[in-house]
């Protein structure tokens, strides 16, 4: 193979091996992360969907990339309720791969959402205007307010439990089982304080008799087309619609009580006995008279008379009736 490459000196941009060469993520993935990467900051506070439609990338393809950026770290997302009602879902997208707990630090303190604009975090000094973050990524605002999502935040339609009273042994396994969600699948990373709301709906599948990888199996199994928008609705909505049935009590079994000895109607020494059923000889003295029955012999029969004498028994057998002749 023959190669050719001349170093642009102006109007590149710089993109790590890792990205270029990564093994999980599609053409188009690569190509939308590259293409956000050499943005001018006056373009970053755009949507990513927006973005990838200059690049023709839609529907599906750009679902798919969006999906494969955000399962290996290089998209954040996080929504949030504004004053008016409103939701709004800031997005940041790095160059090299996050964990959640290292984009949540390069987020910094989330600001107040504006349906206009985001101001820049107040994790480092800023002077004058507000300038683009240092951090290798950007939070622009999707407005997702005019669209009808699958899986909208929900809110409790009627007040839950109180954590106090349930068992602290299983709050603190229901709350392990939706931690380790995570390590699954990413979109489903929950706060601490949304764990400590949901293992109250978890608490109840403990109580009825599934264990805990069984719990972890039914929140992963048929995971939507569509993706996971927010993670506790997801979840609610789903320890509340497969909730097992309550196991039923099994009913107490009373042993039967021993009936009461009565005397034997066998031959012999007069005794007593308990009966299972209805009999009236005790089971030696039954087994006394089987045995006595098959032990008398039958009387033997006759052995059949030889062919000679019958044919001579025959032959002098009269063969006129008496008193005839």
């Amino acid at each position: 193979m023959l190669r050719h490459a001349i170093a642009p000196s102006a109007r590149y941009t710089k993109a790590s091996h890792d990205v270029v060469r990564h093994p999980r993520l599609s053409s188009d993935a690569k190509i939308l992360l590259l293409y956000v990467q050499g943005l001018p900051d006056t373009a970053t506070f755009k949507p990513l969907s927006e973005l990838a439609q200059k690049l023709g990338i839609k529907g599906r393809a750009y679902q798919k990339a969006k999906q494969q950026l955000v399962e290996n770290g290089y998209v954040h997302e996080w929504r949030s309720q504004a004053d008016g009602g409103r939701w709004i879902t800031e997005q940041l997208v790095a160059n090299t791969a996050l964990t959640s707990e290292q984009a949540t630090h390069v987020r910094g303190t989330p600001p107040t959402p504006s349906p206009a604009a985001v101001p820049p975090s107040t994790h480092s000094p800023t002077v004058g205007e507000p300038a683009p973050r240092t951090a290798g990524g950007y939070e622009p605002v999707e407005d997702h307010s005019d669209k009808t999502t699958p899986h909208p935040p929900s809110e409790p339609s009627e007040p839950e439990r109180p954590a106090a009273t349930a068992d602290p042994t299983q709050m603190a396994r229901a709350e392990r089982v939706l931690l380790s969600l995570r390590h699954s699948r990413r979109e489903l990373h929950l706060g601490v304080r949304e764990v400590a709301k949901l293992a109250v709906d978890a608490v109840k599948w403990l109580e009825r008799g599934v264990s805990e990888s069984d719990l972890r199996q039914a929140l992963l199994a048929e995971r939507p087309k569509e993706g996971v928008r927010s993670a506790v609705g997801f979840l609610r909505y789903r320890l509340a619609q497969k909730l097992p049935e309550a196991r039923t009590t099994p009913q107490s079994f009373e042993p039967a009580r021993p009936r009461e000895l009565i005397e034997c109607q066998g031959p012999g020494k007069t005794h007593n006995f308990r009966p299972l059923l209805d009999e009236t000889e005790c089971t030696p003295c039954r087994l006394i008279a089987a045995n006595t029955m098959y032990s008398e012999a039958p009387a033997p029969e006759p052995e059949p008379l030889p062919w000679r004498e019958r044919f001579a028994k025959i032959n002098t057998t009269p063969t006129t009736a008496p008193g005839v002749g």
